[in-house]
């Protein structure tokens, strides 16, 4: 059965590698009946988790969708990866869900990964609530968690439950609204008792916190709260409703997701308070190719969807996991997708719990489903039911590649094997990038570390049965000039009976703005050059720019002045013309201080603090120049320039100087001069590489 939008749930669960994201979803599973059973993730079927990388790994690789029923509501739940190679996976949830649950582990409060994914949450403005997990453990301590969360965020964080007892002590949680008690049962669900006397104290001082936070959710609690002191317990569920709704209030609950303590209380909150996806606005790309976030999910009845997420199933084909926006999505349902010129039918409609689909009879706006080898669909596509219809959703932000490898395989054949299987994964993958460069003639791929690309090859090794090289990539280096040539001639003179080869043509190249690549100028006085024989000119300068002049790099940023030239009745001609032009570019380099550029990235790395002097000096020894720091609690963000050429191993070298705990993001910035020995090095490289090509 299709569900009324106002009946949905869809939320997201983030949090760094290890807090218990997945036995989370396992016990929000099975507490509603989606399940008999809650398995343990060391056990390898978790719901969740369910591929054989991840079940081998025993962590999160892909977001999972998970749909189920509470108190009557449809509840959709993106189990999402913590660990910053699959930050892809994070992100999907974030662009489809309304809120977000952040899991953090009671033992160690906000971690590395919490905080960059807290900051994604911002930029989106998405509600969020926290689930402090593990509370059963040694060390862990709920009132530490709380305010360091605080202190890192400076969010209005309301404790909604509190916890009877810490690590071995722990018992079970209390609900501060209900003021109710929620023992754990070894291997079973909750059992509600009225709240035990030696925890009354402690219950007053939390719910008067819990009061005063909620009363935040809406000025007019806030007034009451000033005036009288206190609020009902139905006003405090309509302040947390409202500020959770508005991102001005975060709920806080407490629990233990392996002994499934704290599960009611929050699929009950869930149910009651958290934003159903009506009237919540979506992302367009206007026509102008701006965004904006106006467009209300249900406020049409024309079918308007798009799609998520892409996955390959060897036995289902091609799952694209899509959410409605508008409308009715049906098996016979028409969808465009108009970018494309595509139209099709779903033919079939699921919910999905992990790996098992379960066919409905559609989905109603707000409502997220999978569609199975449908054509039209592929990740980021706008799917609509009117060929008129010229609606586009905004595409997922993804972060860039951050480690590159180049590739090659041991044979044709396995070659053809390993690129069929590399397009695969980059439908599946938007994180994961391949390309061909041609400067460099590599085969290269991107994704977001070290891991996330070993677990591409590694899964490809073994489904293909084939060996894949990797190795460092080449740097794609440029080359530039750094003053003007004068004067630059050259004749081409061909003479082997018949008709010959000639064209005189004399230019001066001139340095022009980075990043403008080449103009061109044509001052030639008294049809010295026939207008027939320029293209022929800009075509042999062209084919010197790509040649380039010190190492075989391509120039970039010349400015060219066709100044005169002479030719000859009969033998000159278009080619000679090209060669004549390509000679003078030759003689001009040579007078004009051609030099080296390299290609410069803008870094951001975050790291604990204890690691920032180890990080900078790090940075200065890789010619980086540090832009700024920013104070993040415990860790600190770096802001950096730095050469590419010294950023390839970095993804390895980050985690060995701090264990493991760093991460940084990537992007390419500009290019800049290289001189001295580093620049002769490179040259002699690029001679060296020549002359061996030559001699094979």
């Amino acid at each position: 059965m299709s569900v009324e939008t106002k009946e949905i749930r869809n939320i997201a669960v983030v949090g760094h590698n290890g807090t218990g994201k997945t036995s989370l979803v396992e016990q929000m599973l099975y507490y509603t009946g989606a399940i008999a059973k809650a398995e343990k993730v060391d056990s390898g079927k978790t719901v969740s988790d369910y591929t054989e990388e991840e079940i081998s790994r025993k962590i999160s690789v892909h977001t999972s969708l998970n749909s189920t029923q509470w108190m009557n509501k449809t509840i959709n739940i993106l189990d999402t990866p913590g660990t910053a190679d699959f930050v892809g996976e994070a992100i999907c949830s974030f662009r489809t869900a309304e809120a977000a649950i952040m899991t953090v582990d009671a033992r160690d409060g906000a971690q590395i990964e919490t905080i960059k994914l807290w900051r994604r949450l911002d930029q989106r403005k998405k509600p969020r609530a926290v689930f402090i997990n593990k509370m059963d453990k040694e060390r862990a301590n709920s009132r530490d968690v709380l305010d360091n969360l605080a202190e890192e965020f400076h969010s209005n964080f309301a404790p909604v439950t509190i916890p009877m007892g810490y690590a071995e002590e722990f018992k079970g949680v209390i609900n501060l609204i209900e003021n109710k008690a929620y023992f754990f049962k070894e291997n079973g669900k909750e059992e509600v008792t009225d709240v035990p006397s030696e925890y009354e104290e402690n219950v007053n001082t939390y719910r008067e916190e819990l009061i005063e936070k909620a009363a935040e959710g809406s000025d007019d609690l806030i007034e009451k709260y000033f005036e009288e002191g206190t609020l009902s317990d139905d006003e405090i569920r309509r302040g947390l409703r409202e500020g959770l709704k508005n991102d001005s209030v975060v709920p806080v609950f407490v629990g233990a997701s392996d002994k499934g303590s704290g599960i009611t209380s929050l699929l009950n909150f869930i149910s009651n308070n958290f934003p159903s996806p009506e009237g919540i606005c979506e992302y367009i790309i206007k026509e102008d190719g701006t965004e904006e976030r106006n467009y209300p999910i249900g406020a049409k009845s024309v079918a308007e969807a798009y799609c998520f997420k892409t996955t390959i199933d060897q036995f289902s084909g091609k799952l694209s996991f899509i959410k409605v926006v508008n409308g009715f999505v049906g098996p016979d349902t028409d969808l465009y997708n108009n970018e494309e010129g595509k139209k099709g039918r779903p033919g079939k409609i699921y919910r999905a719990l992990g790996k098992k689909l379960i066919e409905i009879d559609g989905l109603n706006a707000g409502d997220i489903g999978i569609i199975t080898k449908f054509e039209p669909a592929k990740t980021n596509s706008t799917l609509v039911g009117d060929a008129q219809d010229k609606i586009k959703f905004m595409a997922l932000k993804l972060p860039q590649p951050i480690y590159e490898l180049a590739i090659s395989a041991s044979d044709k054949k396995s070659e053809d094997k390993m690129n069929d299987a590399l397009h695969r994964i980059t439908e599946e993958d938007l994180t994961f990038e391949m390309k061909f460069n041609e400067e460099t003639k590599e085969s290269i791929i991107g994704g977001m570390g070290e891991l996330h690309i070993n677990m591409i090859l590694d899964k490809i090794r073994e489904k293909q049965k084939i060996q894949i090289n990797t190795k460092v990539p080449k740097i794609a280096y440029r080359e530039t000039i750094t003053k003007k040539s004068g004067l630059s001639e050259y004749s081409h003179k061909k003479q082997s009976g018949g008709h010959g080869q000639f064209g005189r043509v004399v230019i001066e190249i001139s340095p022009i703005e980075r990043g403008q690549y080449y103009s061109f100028e044509n001052t030639v006085k008294g049809g010295a050059i026939s207008k027939g024989y320029v293209p022929g000119i800009e075509k042999g300068i062209h084919e010197k720019m790509e040649e380039g002049f010190l190492a075989g790099y391509p120039l970039v940023d010349i400015g060219v002045n066709l100044i005169d030239g002479k030719e000859h009745p009969v033998d000159s001609s278009e080619m000679a013309f090209k060669l004549a032009a390509k000679g003078a570019m030759d003689v001009a380099l040579a007078k004009a201080g051609c030099v080296l550029l390299e290609p410069y990235c803008k870094l951001e790395v975050f790291v604990d603090q204890e690691y920032l002097g180890a990080i900078l000096s790090d940075l200065s020894g890789r010619r980086g120049r540090v832009l700024g720091q920013e104070d993040m609690g415990h860790l600190t963000s770096v802001k950096a320039e730095v050469p590419m050429a010294e950023l390839r191993s970095y993804a390895i070298d980050l985690k060995s100087m701090t264990q493991g705990s760093g991460s940084f993001e990537l992007e390419f910035d500009h290019y800049e001069t290289l001189n001295g020995k580093l620049a002769d090095d490179v040259i002699a490289e690029a001679k060296r590489e020549r002359e061996a090509q030559e001699n094979a």
